[in-house]
């Protein structure tokens, strides 16, 4: 059984941008892995930073170029 209480590496992800309301569904993934296109999102990348070790209902604030981007974790499975 695998833990889903929190986002971790090969979770996938249901986001949504608090911003614009918009919804995202991302693997975690090693660097080697990963392949936008097909929502494959480095644990390195800046959103994959910010999202390690949140739970549901929980509000990621990440750094981006153009500023501070809010998304909240909306489902977490394996």
């Amino acid at each position: 059984q695998l833990d889903t209480s929190k986002i971790l590496i090969h979770s996938v992800v249901k986001i949504k941008n608090t911003t614009n309301n918009m919804e995202f569904t991302y693997t975690l993934v090693a660097d080697s892995e990963t392949d936008i296109r097909n929502g494959k999102l480095s644990v390195n990348s800046p959103i994959g930073r910010g999202l390690l070790g949140k739970k549901v209902g929980e509000i990621a604030e990440i750094q981006a170029p153009n500023g501070i981007m809010k998304f909240e974790i909306m489902d977490i499975s394996r």
